[in-house]
């Protein structure tokens, strides 16, 4: 009985690991708005066996919000934050413009549905937290020699290494990635040095 009951639990949490890696894939793969159909029919299930595991899109979008956050943090590599100022920001422009340029294509499909969806909304204030966190550690001492104004400019930093500021580089102004990530590097080091 055992044995049967975690054959069933391994199937079901590999189905629904294949329903979550499909709606990614298509919307990593520029399909801001997959419809459940495309998303079983990718993941290899039924549109039933996809509604048996998720209740609705916000469950799936919770899910796969998840995901994304997850490979995001996998792909994140710690800068040390005893490099000299020059070098923490560059590094830090460097990997940010790499992980937005990541996220690009979920990013836009979440602001499809953001102001209508809580679960995307928690994972925005999620990855919000994380950068604000980073900042805050790799940017430490000119936060703290920046005094009372210290908390206004780490929140000037957190909102320009967003991808509303990324995508507005990208799309509405049209720079190629190393362009915005130039921008975003000399933003950051006017921040922090002004």
């Amino acid at each position: 009985m055992t044995q049967r009951i975690d054959g069933r639990t391994a199937r079901a949490e590999r189905t629904r690991n294949a329903i979550v890696d499909a709606h990614v894939e298509l919307i990593l793969g520029g399909e801001l708005r997959p419809t459940a159909d495309r998303i079983a029919k990718l993941a290899g299930v039924s549109l039933r066996a996809l509604w048996s595991h998720f209740t609705d899109m916000e469950a799936l979008f919770a899910a796969s919000g998840q995901r994304i956050l997850e490979q995001r943090d996998a792909a994140f590599e710690p800068i040390p934050p005893d490099l000299p100022l020059a070098r923490r920001i560059e590094a830090f422009g460097r990997q940010r413009a790499r992980l937005l340029e990541q996220v690009a294509p979920a990013a836009k499909a979440a602001s499809l549905k953001e102001p209508f969806s809580p679960a995307l909304q928690s994972n925005r204030r999620a990855h919000v937290d994380r950068v604000r966190d980073e900042l805050r550690t790799l940017f430490a001492p000119e936060l703290a020699a920046a005094g009372d104004t210290g908390p206004d400019m780490l929140t000037a930093l957190v909102g320009v290494s967003m991808w509303p500021t990324w995508g507005t580089w990208r799309d509405a102004m049209g720079l190629d990635p190393e362009q915005a990530r130039a921008a975003l590097t000399r933003t950051i080091a006017a921040l922090l040095t002004a």
